[in-house]
């Protein structure tokens, strides 16, 4: 008999007196929430030596945010209330009718994310280390209203498992900064995702009916998958898209040094229209444009596009401008913006780069419960 989790994550509006301890709200960082050593330490493996600077945006990983930017979803419906969704209901209905013990959780702050997850510690390794428990009856299914909110509690597992670069310990894989993260069963809450801007849950394969995500967590099989962690304290597990468009949605042009392990894609000089950073398959276009060939959140490799504009000439000597995309794969990707804020979304979130950020793989680093 298995014991379930269904977690979901609550909104600011939702929480009584703010957004829980320290003004997180179920993932966003505060300036109380310290960046552990094994982020600068990932950082550091991904640029070859040199130490990197980048914040991390409060508001990354805030569910309310991450209505209102995925999906053109508002706060309002891309976060869950006291009360729990239909989906939500009816996934615990089926789970303990197959004999589960089934509790249910609405979270509002990291606070609250990190006891759930606690559920999931194995013992204490002799090395002092907590890592998640390989053989544990506990599992856990994440109530999702945007990929921004799987995120958020992909962010409080790393910050929770991966182990300082001073403790390293042996039987860590070579290319990787944290153990095995426990599988997550994913119970969309909106059953239309999957049209122009497609979901993770539709990407993979998984089930959106919630007595067929039970059967998942119950009866299926973890399916191990890459992660994208970043020196800005967060994670990615589809991609990001950098790059803006003026009120007429004409696209903006900006400059950035993008490098991907050796390979320097644009030094900083040219205009761009846009960079894509892909594990999975979310960013892989921009309007008619293929920026991404193939992501693969499988492959142990990150994909990264620019579309530069290039001026050429005609045989009867008229310019015209066509577009140029440069791709390439790697282990780790850096972007430099060269003037200005770049705004990008990264799973569905807004921001703004002002300064270097570095994203680098974890080959299999998490995983979900497929049938």
């Amino acid at each position: 008999m298995y014991d379930v989790v269904l977690l979901t994550l609550g909104s600011e509006r939702d929480a009584p007196g703010g957004c829980g301890s320290g003004g997180a709200c179920c993932g966003g960082t505060t300036e109380t929430d310290p960046k552990p050593p094994s982020e600068t330490e990932g950082g550091t493996r991904a640029e070859g030596g040199a130490r990197t600077e980048a914040g991390a945006d409060p508001r990354a990983d805030s569910p309310a945010e991450a209505g209102a930017s995925a999906g053109g979803q508002g706060a309002a419906d891309g976060c869950s209330t006291d009360r729990p969704r239909v989906p939500v209901l009816a996934c615990a209905d089926a789970l303990t009718a197959r004999g589960a013990r089934v509790q249910t959780v609405t979270a509002r702050s990291d606070a609250e994310i990190d006891a759930v997850l606690a559920q999931l510690d194995g013992p204490v390794r002799p090395d002092g280390l907590t890592w998640p428990d390989s053989d544990g009856k506990t599992r856990l299914v994440v109530a999702t209203a945007s990929d921004a909110q799987l995120r958020a509690v992909l962010r409080r597992m790393v910050r929770r498992y991966a182990p300082p670069p001073s403790r390293r310990p042996a039987d860590l894989p070579g290319d990787r900064t944290l153990p095995d993260l426990p599988p997550v069963a994913v119970l969309p809450l909106d059953p239309a995702r999957g049209g122009t801007h497609s979901d993770l849950a539709a990407q993979f394969g998984l089930p959106r009916d919630p007595a067929a995500v039970a059967a998942a967590v119950l009866d299926g099989t973890p399916r191990r998958l890459d992660l994208l962690r970043n020196d800005g304290g967060s994670v990615t597990l589809d991609g990001a898209l950098l790059g803006a468009a003026d009120d007429k949605g004409r696209p903006l042009h900006w400059r950035a040094r993008v490098e991907v392990d050796d390979a320097i894609l644009t030094n900083g000089e040219e205009p761009l229209l846009a960079c894509a950073i892909g594990n999975a398959g979310g960013y892989a276009s921009l309007d008619d444009v293929a920026l991404l060939s193939a992501p693969d959140p499988a492959d142990g490799q990150v994909e990264v596009a620019v579309a530069v504009p290039v001026v050429v000439r005609s045989t009867f000597g008229r310019k015209r401008v066509r577009l140029e995309v440069r791709r390439a794969r790697g282990r780790a990707v850096s972007v430099v913006p060269r003037e200005g804020k770049v705004p990008y979304l990264d799973d569905g979130v807004e921001g703004e780069l002002t300064r270097k950020r570095s994203w680098w793989i974890e080959p299999g680093a998490w995983a979900v419960w497929v049938s």
